[in-house]
Formats: structure tokens, C-alpha cells, sequence
């Protein structure tokens, strides 16, 4: 029964093997090829490794560059009312502007008629956001290049 079948059918493809000796050759030196390739390239480029970086002190935050500093957010939802209320008023003493829109669009009009100290968030879901910045803040040339 079965342990025949199996038999013919091993037996079968041994002699396929023996029949095409190129492909079969190939089938185990193309592997073999490309594992040697990754060696050789990972052998040409080793990894790095970084010290570790002391911490160190930053100092405190200076606020005087704060001072009517706009962060409008969107949607109103009282997840991201805590979230900005939090951001507004326990890390600095005179607490930054928070103002909530209703929609993005809203918030985008706001921003383009508001001073370049006005930022944008958009919460996408409870566990993210998005930054919204007006057109006016510069860009590292690394971005501005590839555009």
C-alpha cells in the first residue's frame, strides 16, 4: 500500500535527479552562492558599535520664548482636553494658549492667519498625533533637497 507508494515515488524522483545533474546542481549551489554574498557583505560592513553617552544636564527651560505661544488641537474630544491641559499648564508657571477646533480644516485656516508661534496638533487616535507646523518654519536642507 502506502510504504510501496512511497517507495516509487522516492525512487521516481531519484532518478529525475540523476536524469537533469544541472538543475539539481544548481538547485544546491545558487543557495549556497547567496549565503556565502551575505557573509561577505556583512563581513565588509561590520557592525558598529556606540559608546554609551553620559546624561548630562540641559539645564532649565527657558519659557521667555514661550510667551504667547499658540498650540491649537483637534478633534475636542476630552481624552485630548486632559492631554493639552496637562502640556499647558504643568511644565510651565503662566501656562501656554491652548485652542481647540473642530476639524483640521479649521485648524489649517487658523494657522495661516496666526503668528509663526502657533503649532498644530491633530490626534489621530488616542495613542497618537500628528504635528501641524505653519508654512513659515524653516526645514533642515536634508528634507528640502529631496523634494
Amino acid at each position: 500500500g502506502v510504504w510501496r507508494q512511497t517507495r516509487a515515488l522516492l525512487f521516481k524522483n531519484c532518478l529525475i535527479k540523476c536524469r537533469t545533474k544541472k538543475s539539481s546542481v544548481q538547485e544546491v549551489l545558487f543557495p549556497l552562492f547567496f549565503l556565502f554574498w551575505l557573509i561577505l557583505m556583512s563581513m565588509m560592513h561590520p557592525h558598529r558599535k556606540y559608546e554609551a553617552v553620559a546624561n548630562t544636564n540641559l539645564g532649565s527651560l527657558d519659557t521667555s520664548v514661550l510667551v504667547n505661544f499658540v498650540i491649537g488641537y483637534t478633534p475636542p474630544t476630552p481624552l485630548a482636553r486632559e492631554i493639552m491641559r496637562k502640556v499647558a499648564f504643568d511644565n510651565f508657571e503662566d501656562g501656554i494658549i491652548t485652542e481647540e477646533y473642530l476639524s483640521e480644516e479649521d485648524l489649517q485656516e487658523s494657522s495661516a492667519f496666526k503668528p509663526s508661534n502657533f503649532v498644530g496638533v491633530v490626534f489621530t487616535d488616542a495613542m497618537s498625533y500628528q504635528l501641524r507646523f505653519p508654512d513659515s518654519v524653516a526645514m533642515a536642507s536634508i528634507y528640502t533637497e529631496s523634494r
